[in-house]
């Protein structure tokens, strides 16, 4: 992800941002399902979207943090 994008997240609500990860997430799991299949060729792809999830998780924590203390 883009730094411009992650600076959208942090401005969307938390439902969204759940959202999205749940479907990072199902993506995931369909490429690696595929992986062993071997249908993926591009197994960069995998990485860079391990990667998104773990940011988007960043964010939600932080989002979450942000609520409690106010």
């Amino acid at each position: 992800m883009k730094i411009r994008e992650l600076k959208e997240y942090r401005k969307k609500p938390l439902a969204e941002i759940e959202k999205t990860i749940n479907e990072q997430k199902t993506k995931l799991a369909s490429l690696s399902f595929d992986l062993f299949q071997g249908k993926v060729k591009n197994v960069k792809e995998i990485r860079a979207l391990k990667k998104n999830i773990a940011q988007l998780f960043t964010i939600r924590t932080e989002l979450e943090k942000i609520s409690i203390n106010h």
